[in-house]
């Protein structure tokens, strides 16, 4: 079992920056796909990225594709999402989730592990 708890969210002008980081309790975060998801207020928990184990593959929800980089640093057990170019509507709680399985998946419903989420508010 991994525990995740992501950190970085915050209140941000449109067209702004912001890191988010998910920190993992194991040392063993690299034997797991590591994604990330987005809820806004009254909407379905919705798929932003992830990473595969070995950083060869990565794949973006359309909505953020050339805006957002994940990106994942085993030896500090760190997975991160850089959000460039912020719009209202990236306005949500992100949660960082872990796969364990060797297929990938955008589905929240094919993440085991979820950390408690953090805010993430762009203003217009």
């Amino acid at each position: 079992q991994v525990q995740l708890k992501e950190s970085g969210g915050g209140l941000v002008q449109a067209g702004g920056s912001l890191r988010l980081s998910c920190a993992a309790s194991e040392r063993t975060l690299s034997s797991y796909i590591v994604g990330w998801f987005r809820q806004a207020p009254a909407k379905e928990r919705e798929f932003v990225a992830y990473i595969t184990r070995s950083r060869d593959s990565t794949n973006y929800a359309d909505s953020v594709k050339g805006r957002f980089t994940i990106s994942r640093d085993n030896a500090k057990n760190t997975v991160y999402l850089q959000m460039n170019s912020l719009k209202p509507e990236d306005t949500a709680v992100y949660y960082c989730a872990a796969r364990y399985y060797s297929s990938y998946s955008s589905s929240p419903s094919g993440y085991a592990y979820w950390g408690q989420g953090t805010q993430v508010t762009v203003s217009s």
